[in-house]
């Protein structure tokens, strides 16, 4: 039986109260470990690489002045974002409590883009908000993934590890069975991995088109008939936290090639 938002939402609530449970530890590995070499090679090829395009698009956002602004991003990170902060990308998402609790990488790009440059609101995974995700995160590419995993964020952790083990949808699955229980095996022609989220955004060659981490959540949860949460909710962006966190020490490879 599919669990509902208020069942959700209540067991959250006591992940609060209750210790953390005793999930398999698994040493994370990438999905690129998981390709075929010829898939590999295309990720690695700058020119190959299909996810590019959105890291070009990414590169015009932040390089774009328009009439009567004081500033675009590259006047504050640089002309190739080489004054962003490498360390601090690969530490989304963070706790910053006067941004309103947990914030994800694109929550920051888009305060920027309305407080700094006095723009309209991007709304959470529009194509150009992720775009410049994209080519944010690819700036950082190689950096270890390295979220905190301690303080103010610790009990959101535990949240997040309560919807990764929470069975949804009519067939009753959890992100769980997928990627700690079953990795390794076969599922519709295609080897299941860890689920690691060092990638993204990816480019996913059975879509053709570049996918944000909550895009790429809402996808699976329409495979196990589960009703999906909303891009940029609160459960999406605890489930990002508890997905990156796995992945500490993984090198960033966005924009990864994947399935």
């Amino acid at each position: 039986m599919m669990a509902s938002r208020q069942t959700v939402q209540a067991m959250l609530l006591l992940a609060i109260v209750l210790p953390a449970s005793s999930a398999i530890a698994l040493e994370p590995v990438s999905g690129y470990a998981f390709l075929a070499p010829e898939t590999q090679a295309m990720q690695d090829d700058e020119f190959g690489n299909p996810g590019m395009v959105a890291v070009d698009r990414g590169e015009a956002l932040f390089r774009e002045h328009r009439e009567q602004e004081k500033h675009t991003c590259a006047s504050c990170h640089g002309d190739n974002g080489e004054q962003l902060d490498r360390k601090k990308i690969a530490s989304y998402p963070r706790y910053d409590r006067n941004l309103g609790g947990l914030v994800t990488l694109q929550d920051q790009i888009s305060q920027c883009w309305e407080t700094n440059m006095d723009r309209f609101p991007l709304l959470y995974d529009a194509p150009d908000l992720v775009a410049l995700e994209t080519y944010v995160r690819n700036r950082a590419s190689g950096e270890p993934i390295n979220v905190q995993t301690d303080g103010p964020l610790k009990a959101l952790l535990q949240q997040g590890e309560v919807l990764y083990q929470t069975r949804l949808g009519q067939v009753g699955m959890t992100c769980h069975h997928c990627h700690v229980q079953h990795q390794g095996q076969m599922l519709r022609g295609q080897v299941l991995t860890q689920g690691q989220a060092n990638g993204f955004p990816v480019y996913r060659l059975a879509k053709g088109e570049i996918t944000s981490l909550h895009t790429r959540l809402r996808q699976c949860f329409v495979s196990f008939r589960a009703e999906p949460f909303d891009p940029g909710s609160e459960e999406f962006k605890l489930l990002e936290l508890y997905l990156m966190s796995r992945g500490n020490g993984l090198a960033i490879e966005t924009p990864a090639v994947r399935f």
